[in-house]
């Protein structure tokens, strides 16, 4: 078993123990002198010792409550100012100790008790000092065993609570990656757009040629540095890296508009909640990607209206245009669970000849 750490709390707590040991040894002392010195003379001699070594065996009860338990017990069978530190270190075992354990303390205390009534013979009798005894322990007992049960729940909520803060950590850290994944998504669509571009256009102007050849340098650069931050928050503890939000969906469209047909129009009014704000950004972010995937040359428009009271409205719609390539169709899935969590809609399916539409409402209180 683990030592116990005696911290500034502890040393408190044993200091003022101690200190009514020590007051509990003098008073049973001096009335012990008031009501005659008991016959032979050395057991009063050797009872003092005992409650000496008793307050010792105190700072004991930390560390080997057993052992200082049971040395307790053996000194009660002849020893008065023994009562104090024994019921201490009974208390202590019930605490810290597996409950099989303290029936054996606590049965080496009951059996001693037996012997100080042959040793020291007192008005109760044998059976009054062992009924005596068995309350006063099982008081003991009972207050140890709340004592117990108390600490165990204490334990078993800062567990939960731990778990509940892993747990949370680890959302939080999927969240981002899913944020950063899907980002990194974006740049490579735009990546693998303006490339197909250089490679099959052979109409393209040089200056055509050297504005597709920038994209694909800033694009693979801003695909790096995005994952890098994917990297990080695999491997590092979940930090306040910047979100996107409304104020970022025109950066978004203007980013994608080169090589593609665009429209952005916003009838938003006022500034959308920081939830909403950013999850609609990340409807546009994905449905501009499927686009590019799926119907490169197509004209593209993306709208988003709404307002206090009636929620925020997000729509991407795009024309027929070339399928570049199978998509992994979990885009769309992870969007809904995105917006689902924000309490909003989502509605997205194929539109006029071969166009298809994204919708989403968002609450503006979100």
């Amino acid at each position: 078993m683990a030592r116990e750490r005696r911290g500034a709390r502890g040393w408190a707590a044993d200091t003022a123990l101690f200190a009514v040991g020590v007051l509990a040894w003098l008073y049973i002392s001096g009335d012990r002198v008031r009501l005659g010195v008991p016959s032979p003379a050395w057991l009063f001699e050797a009872d003092q010792v005992a409650g000496i070594a008793g307050l010792g065996l105190l700072w004991l009860r930390r560390r080997w409550p057993v052992q200082a338990g049971l040395a307790a017990a053996a000194l009660s069978t002849f020893s008065e100012t023994i009562a104090f530190p024994l019921l201490v270190l009974l208390f202590a075992v019930v605490v810290r100790r597996p409950l099989k354990t303290a029936v054996w303390v606590f049965g080496a205390a009951f059996a001693g008790s037996a012997v100080y009534a042959l040793v020291r013979p007192q008005e109760l009798g044998i059976v009054g000092n062992l009924v005596f005894a068995a309350a006063l322990y099982g008081g003991v007992a009972g207050w140890g065993m709340v004592t117990r049960y108390r600490r165990a729940l204490r334990a078993r909520a800062a567990e939960q609570e731990r778990d509940e803060r892993e747990r949370a950590r680890q959302r939080a850290r999927e969240e981002l990656a899913r944020e950063l994944h899907d980002l990194l998504g974006h740049r490579l669509s735009l990546l693998s757009l303006h490339a197909g571009a250089m490679e099959y256009r052979s109409d393209l102007s040089p200056d055509e040629l050297k504005g597709a050849a920038g994209v694909v340098r800033e694009q693979s650069h801003l695909a790096m540095r995005d994952l890098r931050e994917v990297i990080a928050v695999l491997r590092a503890p979940i930090g306040e890296l910047p979100q996107p939000s409304m104020a970022d969906l025109r950066a978004l469209v203007e980013e994608a508009r080169p090589g593609s047909r665009i429209a952005f129009s916003s009838t938003a009014e006022g500034e959308a909640p920081e939830r909403s704000g950013r999850t609609a950004y990340r409807v546009v972010q994905e449905a501009l990607t499927n686009a590019r995937k799926h119907a490169e040359g197509a004209a593209v428009e993306v709208a988003v209206s709404g307002g206090p009271g009636e929620g925020l409205e997000v729509a991407v719609v795009n024309g027929p245009g070339r399928d570049t390539g199978p998509g992994s169709g979990h885009g769309l899935i992870g969007l809904e669970e995105r917006i689902a969590l924000a309490g909003g809609r989502l509605e997205y399916g194929p539109v006029g000849e071969g166009g298809w539409k994204v919708r989403a409402w968002l609450p503006w209180t979100a």
